[in-house]
């Protein structure tokens, strides 16, 4: 069971549009080639929670080598 006052959905920012969320982080993972091509300048940027952790985690994901892959993260 979530903790409802520090868990919550990610959400997905890209430049220039509205920011979406999702579910869960997996469902997340499975659509970020999607959400990378939509992205203007090849990058998206997630903000989420971390379970058992307090504080909003960050992650920075572009394409690297044609892969999608972390390129910076941390907590904000």
């Amino acid at each position: 069971m979530a903790n409802h006052t520090t868990q919550w959905k990610p959400e997905v920012h890209i430049t220039g549009q509205k920011t979406t969320s999702f579910s869960t982080y997996r469902e997340l993972k499975k659509n970020i080639k999607l959400l990378l091509d939509r992205s203007p300048d090849n990058e998206v940027e997630i903000s989420r929670s971390k379970r058992g952790e307090w504080g909003e985690f960050f992650e920075t994901w572009s394409r690297v080598n044609g892969k999608p892959e972390i390129v910076k993260q941390g907590w904000m």
